[in-house]
């Protein structure tokens, strides 16, 4: 059986670390650097690494703290942030990245991911969509979830992964940084949507939040969060046995 993944999530600004709720009212945490060491140490299985304003502020993603991060880490590394060509999913990757994450990108050139998956395989390719509910519909936000594309988020996550997109994470913004829980609903529509790797983010506040999304989604393949695990409140080592003695498999 397939092991469920636990995922870290530093988002970037300015080379430091950064939380807030739901996209907004961010506070500095830690630097990237040094975040990323501890969690490759404590048994995280994967790391992600977003810029969370190249693409808001029109510029390439940072790359000298990305090299710096991916030289002290030695568990797959997925990156993203600014990522609008081929040429941007070479650089992070020549810098140490693994996978690369795209979403505005994507957004403004769809093409961009059949590309990406041709040159570099589908493995290589992750979308990530935030989503957030508009009138009863689920919607796709760009920009760092400040511009509603008008998008229907199910369909654009199938149009993508048609495309070549062999991951997606769904980055719910209506539950961000709120530690109620993960959107299982919003889960349940991507995972019956799609045949690859739905990795979910957004809303967890304690150990259970990810026993029940595992339980309540087997289909969902890895659960990311940010500030629970910035601030101590769970911890990798802890969050793995409670799985493990769940009976949900975990790579201990």
């Amino acid at each position: 059986m397939i092991t469920k993944r636990i995922i870290p999530c530093l988002d970037v600004r300015d080379g430091r670390v950064v939380k807030g709720v739901n996209f907004a009212g961010l506070q500095d945490v830690s630097s990237p650097v040094t975040l990323a060491k501890f969690y490759s140490d404590c048994g995280a299985d994967e790391l992600v690494f977003y810029d969370i304003t190249a693409s808001s502020d029109g510029r390439k993603l940072f790359t000298d703290i990305l090299c710096e991060t991916a030289g002290n880490v030695f568990i797959p590394l997925t990156v993203g942030g600014g990522i609008n060509t081929v040429a941007d999913f070479d650089r992070v990757l020549k810098c140490g990245a693994d996978k690369v994450s795209v979403n505005s990108g994507a957004i403004r050139d769809p093409q961009l991911i059949y590309e990406a998956a041709k040159r570099y395989g589908d493995q290589c390719v992750v979308l990530s969509v935030d989503i957030k509910r508009v009138s009863g519909e689920f919607r796709v936000f760009a920009r760092g979830g400040r511009d509603d594309t008008g998008l229907e988020a199910i369909e654009w996550i199938r149009r993508c992964v048609g495309l070549g997109a062999g991951e997606v994470v769904v980055n719910s913004i209506d539950t961000d940084g709120v530690k109620g829980g993960f959107d299982l609903e919003m889960l349940a529509a991507v995972c019956a949507a799609v045949d690859v790797p739905v990795i979910a983010s957004g809303g967890a506040g304690g150990i259970e939040d990810f026993i029940t999304l595992f339980r309540a989604l087997p289909r969902v393949d890895a659960g990311l969060a940010a500030s629970i695990f910035h601030f101590g409140e769970v911890k990798i080592p802890d969050l793995k046995a409670a799985m493990a003695a769940a009976s949900i498999p975990t790579r201990l």
